[in-house]
């Protein structure tokens, strides 16, 4: 199963789609405050950014340091 791109490992992709199966769960089938489900949101979204931006840098530092 696979994202299309080469970016995550197979463990990242598990826990980019639990991540999202648990913000669909918690925004549309649970009866929580809208703040709660904004919050929800916006904690899914962020971590998911990090992680994408984390593995991107770390891939480059990968990329640079041989050449050094």
């Amino acid at each position: 199963m696979s994202f299309g791109t080469k970016v995550f490992s197979g463990v990242q992709e598990v826990f980019i789609l639990a991540l999202m199966i648990v913000a669909v769960f918690g925004l549309f089938y649970v009866d929580m405050s809208i703040m709660y489900k904004v919050g929800i949101a916006v904690i899914v979204f962020s971590v998911i950014f990090l992680m994408t931006l984390a593995t991107q840098i770390l891939r480059q530092q990968k990329e640079t340091k041989p050449a050094a």
